[in-house]
């Protein structure tokens, strides 16, 4: 069984200290690391400027050597050299997947690359990055199969999902893409979550009353789930705690 964790690294404002962050944020992934299978590092959410997930994942790799972790990298602000680099980071300090996405508009006005998370993977596997280190593409929740060739064609380890909701659709998923991996995200249902439930366009009433059975039919699928819960991780910690 392999449920994973998604942390968000800590944003940077200027009048916070984000060395006191940090530290704050590898104390909650100590905690939380001893109730699930491996980590995953999300990079600038929502477009805003927080602390790289390579910067915390090297101090998780020295501190908790034991966890596997995984990254997104948005190449939405990146140009060939910058992703190239950043996945030969990620690689040097032990990473075991990056997710290439686009990622949302930067809050701070920054230009578009112009790349495309499908191209970028297709150049990582032609210098053979992929020998050393899992690509993983993201893919919508229900995809029209017939438009995201480019996605198959780039030929990652897996898909990682958008946000689901129910059971069918990551059978269809699974069902359709069964040359890869797929691994599929989940909310935690919580009303501290519920503003994210919101702004995805989720119906926690779907999931949440029996959502230990929804994490574990999923799991059963593909053997592999991701769970995100960006405003409540007392409930979220607590609920690994109990599940198995």
């Amino acid at each position: 069984m392999t449920i994973r964790y998604e942390a968000n690294p800590p944003k940077i404002l200027p009048d916070v200290d984000t060395e006191k962050s940090i530290v704050k944020f590898i104390e909650k992934i100590k905690i939380i690391s001893k109730k699930c299978d491996a980590i995953h590092l999300t990079e600038n959410v929502l477009g805003h400027q927080r602390v790289s997930p390579i910067k915390v994942g090297e101090i998780i790799r020295k501190e908790i050597p034991e966890i596997p972790i995984t990254v997104s990298l948005r190449v939405r602000d990146k140009n060939e050299n910058e992703i190239s680099e950043f996945v030969e980071r990620c690689i040097s300090i032990g990473v075991s997947g990056v997710l290439v996405l686009m990622g949302d508009p930067s809050q701070n006005g920054k230009l578009d690359s112009g790349l495309i998370p499908s191209k970028a993977v297709s150049n990582l596997r032609e210098k053979g990055i992929d020998s050393k280190i899992d690509l993983y593409l993201s893919i919508s929740n229900k995809p029209n199969f017939s438009k995201i060739g480019k996605k198959i064609h780039a030929n990652p380890k897996g898909f990682i999902t958008q946000v689901v909701q129910n059971v069918q659709q990551v059978q269809n998923l699974s069902d359709s893409l069964k040359e890869f991996s797929v691994i599929p995200i989940v909310l935690f249902p919580s009303e501290k979550n519920a503003k994210s439930a919101k702004f995805l366009n989720l119906e926690l009433s779907l999931y949440g009353q029996e959502f230990e059975k929804f994490v574990k039919d999923i799991h059963e699928i593909t053997g592999d789930v991701l769970i995100t819960s960006p405003n409540d991780f007392d409930g979220l910690n607590s609920f690994l705690e109990k599940f198995n």
